[in-house]
């Protein structure tokens, strides 16, 4: 052996130690059933209603998914249902569903497997226009109150966690309709899908008494879904942050 080709050779062995792992294969026609709800302007239906598949279906959340999927090479079928909780319950019990956008508190984080985060947003309660409450410092200080929330939204639980007793509607656009109309007095919802639902109900003037939590949301998967489709979507959402996704520069309606 001459000492060129020994050379060859430890350069291609060298070169071999270093390379970087192959993605594993998935099994063939996989596919991950995706599914989602009114949670503007994170993730809606064209139409504002309650059902819708596939391209029916933006915001900021499902375009970030979208080009996750993309990106990792995975294939998947959208759509938005109601109420949330029939999207919760079925990511639970089939595997390789997911769904989008869900905070991770103590209680979901073993029972899904998570991808993100893909969005942040906070927890607030909020005051009719011309109320007479004021700026609160606790939860503790909002006992007092009647106070709506949404059935099965962090929001909720949240404030159930605090021991208190929200007056849940199974549609939190609802709440808009119960607090001007004096049924109850704060409404426990999440910034910023409150602004939205307030502008598309004609409603201005609701103040915030209280930002009771911070979270971020992500994309939660049946905890059967196999690590190689979360590694790459995570991969792929990691590398699409450093180029703008889920900031305000590249989604202004965030901010």
């Amino acid at each position: 052996m001459t000492v060129k080709t020994a050379w060859l050779l430890c350069l291609l062995s060298l070169t071999g130690a270093v390379a970087l792992p192959v993605q594993a294969e998935l099994p063939a026609g996989y596919q991950v059933v995706l599914q989602t709800e009114n949670f503007p302007p994170f993730n809606m239906a064209d139409n504002d209603k309650n059902f819708a598949r596939d391209a029916n279906i933006q915001g900021v959340s499902t375009t970030i998914v979208r080009e996750m999927f993309k990106r990792a090479g995975i294939d998947y079928t959208l759509t938005l249902r109601f109420p949330w909780s029939r999207v919760y319950d079925a990511t639970l019990a089939n595997a390789n569903h997911g769904l989008f956008s869900t905070s991770m508190n103590e209680a979901r984080r073993p029972l899904f497997k998570w991808v993100g985060p893909i969005a942040k947003v906070e927890r607030v309660l909020l005051a009719a226009p011309g109320s007479n409450i004021p700026n609160l410092t606790s939860l503790e200080q909002a006992r007092q109150y009647r106070i709506g929330s949404y059935k099965d939204s962090a929001a909720a639980q949240a404030l159930e966690k605090a021991g208190l007793q929200p007056n849940n509607a199974l549609r939190d656009q609802e709440n808009i309709t119960k607090l001007t109309g004096g049924k109850i007095d704060l409404w426990g919802t999440t910034d910023p899908v409150w602004r939205y639902q307030a502008r598309q109900a004609g409603v201005s003037g609701l103040r915030n008494v209280l930002t009771f939590d911070r979270a971020d949301l992500y994309l939660a998967l049946n905890l059967d879904t196999p690590d190689e489709v979360v590694s790459r979507l995570q991969q792929a959402l990691d590398q699409m942050k450093t180029e703008g996704y889920g900031t305000c520069n590249k989604h202004p309606e965030l901010c």
